[in-house]
């Protein structure tokens, strides 16, 4: 067992990991690991989930995690299968790059997590949209620089931009949208202090996934109403 401190810089964990090495077992997980890696294999190809020098530093971004079971689970302790931390450029995934997320606390910060990594910096944002409800049983992240830009004229919920990404307070913002905003409704937000970062959720993969298009899509017509032509993306 080993537990990381926390650590304020961008694209590492903010939050204190009580984390079991075992290694995931693939009968129970490597149904809802493939379904997550190919949902990630299209986020790739759009540009959300990646790694370059060119962004952010270099560091990884975007994750993807899905619902375990039992359901529905009491909040705070209903596990999920999530990439690891600083997946964001490996071109390949396998079983090995996922943990599970078994329990968190935004009180203490701290999430309880087993497999070969640590689970992703965003664990707890994720953790907080599942305490919403057993009916959302996918998370997706990506950064989109186009969607997250035109958020406002999109009226996509949008948390503080003052709040930043992976802490007690952005697992507060997502309640806080949730009962004040239309994320009620929807299906996708904007992470006002996190740079490019655009959130969605469903009750499928499927459902989070087409969110993020269909939002992304709404995104490009929005532009080309205002520039009056879309050139190529």
């Amino acid at each position: 067992m080993k537990s990381p401190p926390d650590e304020p810089e961008d694209g590492v964990i903010k939050f204190s990991a009580t984390h079991d090495e075992r290694p995931l077992s693939e009968a129970r997980h490597a149904t809802l690991a493939a379904a997550l890696i190919a949902w990630r294999a299209v986020f790739v190809h759009l540009g959300a989930i990646g790694q370059a020098e060119s962004r952010y530093g270099g560091v990884g971004f975007g994750n993807v995690s899905g619902r375990i079971g039992p359901f529905p689970g009491a909040p705070g302790a209903r596990p999920f299968l999530i990439t690891g931390t600083q997946t964001g450029g490996r071109d390949c995934l396998s079983l090995g790059d996922f943990c599970v997320v078994e329990r968190w606390n935004t009180r203490r910060n701290a999430v309880e997590s087993r497999g070969a990594l640590l689970p992703s910096s965003e664990s707890m944002t994720h953790g907080a949209l599942y305490d919403l409800g057993p009916h959302i049983r996918f998370v997706f992240h990506g950064h989109c620089p186009t969607l997250w830009r035109a958020a406002r004229a999109l009226r996509l919920p949008t948390s503080d931009p003052s709040v930043a990404y992976g802490t007690p307070a952005m697992a507060a913002e997502v309640g806080r949208l949730h009962r004040e905003t239309a994320l009620a409704e929807g299906r996708v937000l904007a992470m006002g202090g996190h740079e490019d970062g655009i959130i969605a959720f469903g009750r499928t993969p499927e459902e989070a996934g087409s969110a993020f298009t269909e939002a992304l899509a709404r995104a490009y017509a929005a532009r080309f109403l205002t520039d009056g032509r879309l050139c190529r993306v």
